[in-house]
């Protein structure tokens, strides 16, 4: 039961409270600190556009290389010439894509299938146990808490490649070995990095909100469902983008448990092309990857605005 307070004689209008004093310091620190954009120069833009400009150039070049191979003859490839764009719409190689996709090369569709298999058990694991793992962390106080967050955190300076033999010789004794289970279960086991970014941001709801909830009788698993989880859109959009990079362009933990022709991913696939057929059919090669990336490209582009939330999402103070 609350009982109402007389403010202190230093809560006036004349001696404003030290939240409120706080605030202000803490804006007119930044307006000091930092330079809106008016006051940058002209010639300052110019540079700053420059070498913005100058960067993606550099990192779209390979691109456009195996967009331009991938159209062109044979010939044409094995001669080098990877820069000059084909002169007409006749010379254009459209039939590369379905010839490099067929059964006889690549085996494109059932290397699609799982694919999206793995990928999307991969996603909706992370959203899962990272939100669950980050809302425990944020809002349920316990002893040791803070250690072990610390120790959670500090994993993710353990190089991969340190437990890559004892998880293999852990899936191989539990018989996975050649089935998608290696792949999918980790992600179901919670990411140091996302659980972090989840912790971040449920900090960050106001007490009053889960409060409120609790006293309409909300159990902790309703509050984490219907409050915390559809607040966290922002959060769960980052998860999936990274997830998603993360394991369609996947190569190694594929390759280490996945032996069957008809389990291997678009990533094995595609070695498998190239191990195959070598410095042949380079054009098909190309082909090939450029579908393959295609997903990945589509959602950068998509999604831009999420990659820089995360940047900024991470930086902020528990």
């Amino acid at each position: 039961m609350t009982t109402l307070q007389t403010p202190r004689p230093t809560e006036t209008a004349a001696h404003p409270q030290l939240p409120i004093a706080t605030a202000g310091a803490a804006a007119t620190w930044t307006r000091r600190k930092y330079r809106s954009a008016q006051s940058v120069s002209r010639w300052q833009k110019v540079i700053a556009y420059a070498i913005l400009a100058f960067g993606s150039i550099a990192f779209l070049v390979p691109f456009y290389f195996v967009v331009n191979g991938s159209l062109k003859t044979e010939a044409e490839v094995q001669a080098g010439d990877f820069i000059r764009l084909p002169k007409s719409s006749q010379v254009i190689q459209w039939k590369n894509y379905p010839r490099a996709l067929s059964k006889e090369k690549m085996n494109f569709w059932p290397a699609l299938a799982n694919t999206v298999v793995i990928t999307t058990s991969c996603v909706v694991g992370q959203i899962v146990s990272c939100s669950l793992v980050g809302f425990g962390f944020a809002r349920f106080s316990f002893r040791g808490r803070t250690i072990l967050f610390m120790t959670m955190l500090s994993t993710m300076m353990l190089p991969a490649q340190v437990t890559m033999i004892p998880v293999f010789i852990l899936f191989r004794a539990m018989g996975w070995i050649d089935s998608f289970w290696p792949l999918i279960v980790p992600a179901w086991l919670a990411s140091p990095f996302f659980v972090f970014m989840f912790r971040q941001f449920f900090t960050q709801v106001p007490e009053e909100l889960i409060e409120a909830a609790r006293i309409d009788g909300a159990s902790n698993w309703r509050i984490y469902w219907q409050l915390m989880l559809p607040l966290s859109g922002p959060v769960i959009a980052i998860v999936c983008i990274y997830t998603f990079l993360g394991a369609w362009n996947d190569f190694l933990a594929p390759l280490i448990y996945l032996n069957s022709p008809e389990n291997r991913t678009l990533t094995l696939a595609l070695n498998a092309f190239k191990s195959q057929y070598g410095t042949t059919d380079v054009q098909l090669l190309m082909a090939a990857s450029v579908v393959c990336m295609l997903p990945c490209v589509i959602l950068f582009f998509a999604a831009q605005k999420y990659f820089v939330e995360s940047v900024a999402m991470t930086g902020l103070k528990a």
